[in-house]
Order: structure tokens, then C-alpha cells, then sequence
């Protein structure tokens, strides 16, 4: 039984999601929210609501009752969010109040949100759809700064459809276990590399022709699907390492893009990078396992596929690959008119 069949039903999922849902092949940024205490019940007010030029995500701050918001700038708009600065007005301070997100139960989005107290205090709150407001408060720790960023980086891989194809795509193509390892290796490498060097601003990369970039990634990979199937071979097929090294680099620039977009303070982005990216091969590994399990399991059951079941997987990656990289390019091409 080959890995085509096996990967069935990770492939159809994902192709169900991508088809379903377009938003998800794209980067599954966080929103931010800081407030910080300039005098007693005066904060500076900083919103960043993700934006990558191809999606717009409806979602805002909910203020407390008696609180006011003064933005003299406006609203402002970045290549990857939409930003607006001002002064909060709160009598007694935002201790005990509660702020919500609106519309972020309907999203797939994450909200950061951080206060710090003029006594020094300093209080973070990662907010989902599932539980999309809080109530502010004393101080959190360390430790649970960490499990935000942790869990960030877990949710970036696995709602990330675009880059788990890829993986998917390298699966279908590597059938030495020896050789996976070393090519799940390799592209962990290489985006752990570029993620480290764009969070921490040596390097950039614009999200337009980035996301563009990505998809052709995968497109590439389709065709490599199909000579495996034939029984040739290519570079690809014979050093899959070097070619998952070298589009590592590119995804590596997607993740930093939900790191980016958080503006931490510079103190805590060696912390927050670290759990990041530990959340992202937590991710990773789990759909890995997810994949060979199957395998497994298909194999002990003997379960037999009729072949254009056992092709899905293979053409769900090449097909996506082609519509993503036609539609970024075309959204790219428009936006520079």
C-alpha cells in the first residue's frame, strides 16, 4: 500500500478546508491589543487587526463601559495590518473591566492582548473565538506568557493549509524513513532559520509576493507527485532535503509573519520566538505522526483503494498549488497597477 492512499484522508481534509474556506491557505495571523498605563487611568492604545491584502478579517476591540478612545491619527493601513493608535481614557484604571473582541467568534484568529500598570505590572491574555473577551487584573507570570506564545505557534502550523501540504507533498514523495527524517529535518532547519532572522528584523519579506512564493512551492511539488507514481526520478526525488531546505527558507518567512505582527517589546522577543517556533514543530510533528499513523493502520487493515483514490493526494497538492499561486499572482500583478 504506497503513502498516496494513506495520506487520503489528510489530503481531502485539507483540500475540503482550502476549498471550503479560502482564508485558511493564507497566514493565520494574530490580532494585538496593547495598553499601556502613561498616567492614572490614561493609556496609550495600540490595535492591529491582521491584513495581508488578500483577506480582511472583521474584528475590534470592545471597550468598557466609561472608557474613551481618543485617535487623532485615524486608522492606518500596513502590508500586514491595520493599525490604530490613540489615548484611552478609563476613570479608576482598567483593572477589574472586561474588553472583548467582536467578531472573533467567527474567525480562526487569535487576539493578544497586553496591559502594563504604571506600577509596573505587566498582565498578557492570548483571547480565541472560543473565548473571545477578559477580564483585566493583577499581573501574569512568565510562565504564562510562554504557553501564549506556545500555543501560537501550534495553531500557525495547523491553520496554515498551505504550508501542512507542502509537508504533505514531501510525504508523498519520500518513502525511505530514513530519508524523511532527513528532509522533515532539513525544513525544519531552514524555516526555524528564516523565522529567527525576520522576527528578530535582519530581514523581511513583502506577504503579497511571499504568499505568491509559497504556492509555487507547492505547485512545484505536483509534478514530482507524478513521476514518483511513474517510477522516474528527478533532483527532487533523490535529494528531497535540498529542495525542503531551500522552500523552508521561504515558509519560514510566512511564520515570522505571525511573530511580526505581535510588536512585542524587545526583551521578550528571544522568549517569544523560542516558544513560537517550538509551537510550530509541535504542530508539525503532530500531522507527521497523524500521516504515518494512518499509514500504519491502512496497512494493518488491508484496505484497498481503487486508483483514482490512491491519485487524490497527489492532485489535491498539485491542484491547490496551481489555484493559490494563479490567485496570488493575479491579487500581486493588481496591486501593483
Amino acid at each position: 500500500m504506497t503513502r498516496r492512499a494513506l495520506a487520503l484522508l489528510a489530503a481531502a481534509l485539507a483540500g475540503s478546508l482550502a476549498a471550503a474556506v479560502p482564508v485558511l491557505g493564507h497566514e493565520n495571523r494574530p490580532g494585538f491589543l496593547e495598553m499601556e498605563e502613561k498616567s492614572p487611568g490614561v493609556y496609550a492604545f495600540l490595535w492591529k487587526a491582521p491584513s495581508d491584502g488578500e483577506t480582511e478579517i472583521h474584528i475590534a476591540p470592545v471597550l468598557p463601559p466609561g472608557c474613551a478612545l481618543a485617535t487623532p491619527d485615524g486608522q492606518q493601513l500596513t502590508t500586514s495590518a491595520i493599525l490604530v493608535r490613540g489615548t484611552l481614557h478609563c476613570e479608576g484604571g482598567l483593572a477589574g473591566r472586561t474588553i472583548a473582541i467582536e467578531g472573533l467568534e467567527s474567525t480562526a484568529t487569535d487576539v493578544l492582548v497586553r496591559v502594563r500598570h504604571s506600577d509596573g505590572r505587566l498582565e498578557s491574555h492570548l483571547v480565541g473565538p472560543a473565548s473571545p473577551s477578559v477580564t483585566l487584573g493583577g499581573s501574569t507570570t512568565v510562565s504564562q506568557r510562554a504557553a501564549s506564545y506556545l500555543k501560537l505557534g501550534v495553531e500557525h502550523i495547523l491553520m496554515g493549509i498551505d504550508h501542512l501540504l507542502f509537508v504533505l507533498g514531501l510525504l508523498l514523495i519520500v518513502s525511505d524513513r530514513w530519508m524523511l527524517v532527513k528532509t522533515i529535518t532539513s525544513f525544519t532547519i531552514a524555516h526555524s532559520l528564516t523565522l529567527a532572522v525576520a522576527t528578530l528584523g535582519f530581514a523581511s519579506a513583502p506577504l503579497p509576493p511571499l504568499n505568491a512564493a509559497i504556492a509555487l512551492s507547492i505547485l512545484f511539488l505536483g509534478p514530482e507527485i507524478v513521476r514518483v507514481w511513474r517510477g522516474e526520478t528527478s533532483f527532487t526525488i533523490r535529494h528531497p532535503w535540498v529542495v525542503a531546505f531551500a522552500f523552508g527558507l521561504l515558509h519560514g518567512f510566512g511564520f515570522a509573519s505571525g511573530m511580526t505582527a505581535l510588536g512585542l517589546p524587545k526583551a521578550e522577543i528571544p522568549l517569544a520566538l523560542l516558544l513560537f517556533n517550538v509551537g510550530v514543530e509541535i504542530g508539525q510533528v503532530f500531522f507527521v505522526a497523524v500521516i504515518l499513523l494512518l499509514e500504519r493502520s491502512f496497512r494493518t487493515l488491508e484496505i484497498r483503494w481503487p486508483r483514482w483514490v490512491e491519485a487524490l493526494p497527489g492532485y489535491a497538492v498539485g491542484s491547490l498549488g496551481a489555484y493559490w499561486t494563479i490567485q496570488r499572482t493575479v491579487m500581486l500583478f493588481s496591486e501593483a497597477r
